[in-house]
């Protein structure tokens, strides 16, 4: 985690940079309010409040923005809650799922991941327009990752923010895929509307911000083609950043306990079945997890994985 220095944003906006288990956080202070869009995983949101309470030195949290409802951008919603008396808008497309709190339509269970119930104030919709840090943002539809996510857009600092549109080097997994609905044409469309406005920077939702868009999009759209010609290539991206997240979380994983997500987990269930037949499934672990652990994200052991000593 680190406060993002590198690039050089208006002093209204403060980025932390977190781990992989949590998404940045985006600290929005003017004269009349202060917001933070998207607050972390449940397991650093004690650690969310405390970066919080740090850099509003004294004032208050007056607004949460969720750019989407998947555990790594909302997590902190409900200590910053506790907290604070602040409002909290989420995606407009998301309200029902919230209010019913409907955990399978929120996919925390369907990824094998938490989120501690939170309420919610208002609703924010592509059209709409905030004020937040002196600046005007526009609400920008991002479907694709997550059909309801947004993205941020003010035109005076022409800064973006991305949420899992658009990374420096990709996006999130295009999770409707893996289940037969439509995503990477939204993720197409997502791109061209980046493309198409003056962005100088982007803060993603994980990762440093960064300001050479162009080339940015330029791997989007390889790395978009590339998935669109073997959508197995979505499913296998997905069960291993599902693992590595879960892996984040607890720190160490038995086959077992790896094999029984896979059949219990919608969407994990979902990828694997794009990829082997169930009873090839132990093998397909196996061979995610080597790969996993040549690539440097995980430690193999007899019965099982755990983080490298370094994960955060």
């Amino acid at each position: 985690m680190s406060d993002a220095a590198a690039i050089a944003l208006p002093a209204s906006i403060r980025v932390f940079e977190r781990g992989w288990l949590s998404s940045n956080n985006i600290l929005l202070v003017d004269e009349d309010r202060s917001a933070l869009v998207d607050t972390g995983y449940a397991t650093h949101a004690a650690q969310t409040v405390a970066l919080v309470q740090h850099a509003l030195a004294g004032r208050t949290l007056d607004t949460i923005v969720n750019t989407h409802l998947h555990s790594d951008h909302c997590g902190g919603n409900a200590q910053l809650q506790s907290q604070w008396s602040c409002e909290t808008l989420i995606p407009a497309a998301s309200e029902s799922a919230v209010r019913e709190w409907d955990e399978a339509r929120l996919t925390f269970r369907a990824t094998g991941q938490t989120c501690e119930r939170f309420a919610f104030t208002g609703t924010l919709a592509p059209g709409q327009r905030l004020k937040l840090g002196g600046f005007d943002w526009e609400v920008i539809g991002a479907p694709g990752h997550d059909p309801d996510s947004l993205m941020l857009y003010a035109s005076e600092p022409r800064v973006l923010i991305s949420a899992d549109a658009l990374w420096e080097h990709g996006f999130g997994v295009i999770f409707p895929e893996l289940e037969g609905e439509s995503g990477f044409a939204e993720q197409q469309a997502v791109l061209d509307a980046i493309a198409q406005r003056d962005v100088a920077t982007v803060i993603p939702g994980h990762g440093a911000p960064f300001a050479n868009v162009g080339a940015a999009l330029e791997r989007a759209y390889s790395r978009l083609a590339w998935l669109r010609a073997d959508p197995a290539r979505n499913a296998k991206n997905a069960l291993k950043v599902l693992i590595v997240f879960k892996l984040l979380e607890v720190r160490a994983l038995r086959f077992a306990a790896l094999e029984a997500m896979l059949a219990n987990a919608a969407v994990l269930h979902a990828a694997a079945r794009q990829l082997a037949p169930e009873s090839a499934w132990p093998a397909l672990l196996r061979e995610l997890t080597g790969e996993l652990a040549k690539s440097g994200a995980l430690v193999l052991r007899e019965d099982g994985i755990e983080a490298p000593a370094n994960a955060t």
